[in-house]
């Protein structure tokens, strides 16, 4: 009997899976950077860049990190036709899924069970990777494609594309980590897009639909107290009786002013109103409450629930049937002269700075920097202040700077050398509250708050000179002990006060690295330390005494003892990266990662 099939996606070499090393992350003090002083009590010092390939950080954040970050945004290199032209088709194709499904399984353990991924792409490689995703994060988590325009179209030339169309959108796949189980993805946050008012009204018009905010309430009259009731949480709700309400038409007010409707508009913007008659518990109990009192009414109470929740509220109730009054306030906004309609996102974005990007952050990052504006927007729709955010091809460091904006903790890894000479300076422009781009404005950024720079581990093991695995010359005690803890699946918490205590994996279970040789009379000594409470893994070099002499130690050799867990001494998943011109930090002039020179992996170690 054959084994069932089920759909998905196949390629050349897919069934070929690195084991990858759960490298340790080493903190470089004399490259964290905080503010000089805590600019607001909600400072974020915490945030973590780390230099090295993003594959095997990625590995190395597994433990500490697995269901802790709330967002994840990605921009991987595209595989763009003119980037592999040296390669056969089908072979850099399946490359590319490899290393993307690589990364993408451990970003999904990454996720909080509540927490979204975003992946851009062109259209490329943008089909695939919709179908690579629905295998890795699962379909039924899929949650919308995005289409976000990223370029201006270049007049009646086209842009330059001699047989196709001008690509000017780029695609955001977003996927939810568990879309319906409990405590899985609820909804995204209220994000708005603003349009002209007065257009939107028109377009209704040529339409044959029609705009329902027509009405000013000049005056509310004189209002009384009527009654308390209570909801169905038994709140009380306090219902006022109006009289004398002045309510007038736009065209009425208008020709009685002598002013145009849109001059109406703009001048009684906050008095503009329609009714609705949408059912709600509390409607129906002011309705029974009020009938036969008159015909306008309010009510103030503080609602248990949604955006309000815990503020006093006022809502307005006009006619027999107690017609809520919607204000035209809470779906518009004025800013200057202009009123906005807002309407609520979609899956088609525009409105970004395109043409004054080479100006974000201080850095000239061509075809590859993406707008502030656009990783607001994401990080609006996705967190809230605290929230941890990750991006594993951090390029120039956008996404790091909006989250620092923002309040939000932010992760980023990179491989290319523009870690340095693009991010750090950019985010230190950030943090001193040196940056004026970007959405330091609409964010009111006066700067805070800071990083640890991190850089990924060597590989535990080498071969020396007779082709035997040691460890590695650069590996101090306090490294070894912490790279041992993650291969053999313990948290590193060094004692103060225990020597032998270096991890734990329980509150009973702990493990114990040295490069020693232990005697039998050592092994007896930390067996009694150890006591018969606990038990105690040993990692050491070599040791004279049986194996289960000790009931609570469990005794292992090193290199020997981890030689299995993994591939070691590989660093190669990305490949080899080629650095910028060391002496400058504009990349106008050198290669995009993108193009013809760089491999196909070398586009996953370092972002466009």
């Amino acid at each position: 009997m054959s084994r069932k099939q089920r759909l998905e996606l196949t390629w050349i070499g897919k069934d070929n899976r690195p084991q990858l090393e759960p490298r340790i992350l080493v903190e470089d003090p004399s490259l964290n950077y905080h503010a000089q002083q805590r600019v607001t009590d909600d400072d974020i010092f915490d945030n973590r860049l780390i230099f090295g390939d993003n594959l095997l950080a990625l590995k190395s954040l597994e433990q500490e990190f697995a269901e802790e970050i709330k967002c994840i945004y990605i921009d991987p290199p595209y595989n763009t036709g003119q980037a592999m032209e040296h390669y056969d088709d089908g072979l850099e194709h399946s490359i590319w899924l490899s290393l993307m499904r690589e990364r993408l399984e451990i970003l999904r353990k990454l996720l909080k069970k509540d927490g979204v991924f975003l992946c851009q792409l062109n259209d490329d490689e943008m089909a695939y990777a919709k179908i690579l995703l629905d295998e890795v994060f699962g379909r039924s988590n899929f949650l919308n494609h995005v289409s976000v325009r990223m370029k201006q179209t270049a007049g009646a030339s086209g842009g330059g594309e001699d047989k196709r169309l001008k690509k000017n959108t780029e695609h955001l796949l977003i996927y939810a980590k568990d879309k319906d189980g409990d405590g899985g993805f609820q909804k995204f946050n209220d994000v708005y897009d603003e349009e002209d008012l007065f257009e939107v009204i028109d377009g209704m018009k040529q339409e044959g639909k029609s705009w329902k905010y027509t009405r000013v309430l000049i005056s509310f009259g004189e209002r009384q107290f009527l009654q308390t009731i209570t909801d169905g949480s038994g709140e009380a709700i306090d219902i006022y009786a109006h009289r004398n309400v002045v309510m007038k038409p736009i065209t009425a007010l208008a020709a009685e002013e002598g002013i145009t409707e849109e001059q109406c508009y703009k001048k009684y913007f906050d008095k503009v109103f329609r009714d609705t008659n949408a059912q709600s518990s509390i409607r129906t109990r002011v309705m029974e409450a009020t009938a036969g009192k008159g015909d306008f009414f309010s009510i103030e109470y503080i609602p248990r629930s949604g955006r309000r929740k815990g503020q006093k509220v006022t809502l307005y109730y006009k006619g027999n049937n107690c017609d809520l009054i919607a204000w035209l306030s809470d779906v518009a906004v004025k800013r200057g002269d202009r009123l906005l309609k807002l309407e609520k996102t979609g899956t088609y974005w525009e409105g970004f700075p395109l043409n004054n990007l080479t100006k974000e952050g201080g850095v000239q990052f061509p075809k590859g920097k993406k707008p502030e504006a656009l990783l607001q927007k994401i990080l609006e729709l996705c967190t809230d202040p605290g929230d941890w955010v990750l991006d594993s091809f951090a390029g120039s460091g956008t996404t790091g700077a909006v989250a620092q904006k923002m309040t939000r903790r932010w992760i980023m890894i990179e491989l290319g050398e523009h870690c340095h000479t693009h991010i750090i300076p950019r985010m230190k422009r950030v943090i001193d509250g040196e940056d004026t781009a970007g959405i330091t404005r609409a964010t009111q950024w006066r700067g805070g708050g800071g990083f640890k720079y991190y850089r990924l581990a060597p590989s535990l093991l080498e071969k020396d000179k007779w082709g035997n695995w040691v460890i590695q010359s650069e590996y101090n005690p306090a490294m070894l002990a912490e790279a041992v803890c993650k291969l053999m699946g313990f948290t590193y918490a060094p004692s103060e006060q225990l020597y032998w205590m270096h991890g734990y994996s329980s509150e009973r279970d702990f493990i114990y690295v040295t490069t020693q040789s232990l005697s039998q009379d050592q092994l007896r000594a930390l067996s009694e330390e150890v006591g018969e409470e606990r038990s105690l893994l040993v990692c050491c070099k070599a040791f004279n005494a049986k194996a289960d002499s000790f009931a609570n130690l469990t005794i292992k050799k090193i290199p020997l003892a981890v030689l299995r867990k993994c591939e070691w001494g590989t660093d190669d998943y990305s490949l080899t990266v080629r650095s910028l011109p060391a002496a400058t930090t504009d990349l106008s002039s050198t290669p995009s990662s993108k193009s013809a020179s760089r491999t196909q992996a070398d586009l996953f170690a370092e972002k466009e």
